[in-house]
């Protein structure tokens, strides 16, 4: 009976490995799709891009 539930648990685990590497193929193709660069220096420019932050307004606010 043992082995019957370690057979079982061994095919539940290579099921979701299996769900995991298709969910990867599918983010690597549509990243290819998108034409994605993974170097350090222009994921860099692109995020300071994105993350401007308007300058910050150091005088407190009136509560009010």
């Amino acid at each position: 009976m043992a082995k019957l539930a370690d057979d079982k648990s061994q095919k539940e685990m290579k099921t979701n490995l299996s769900a995991k590497d298709r969910q990867y193929q599918k983010f690597v193709a549509k990243a290819r799709e998108l034409e994605t660069d993974e170097s350090e220096e222009n994921f860099d420019r692109v995020l300071k891009k994105v993350v401007k932050a308007a300058p910050r307004d150091d005088k407190p606010k009136k509560a009010g």
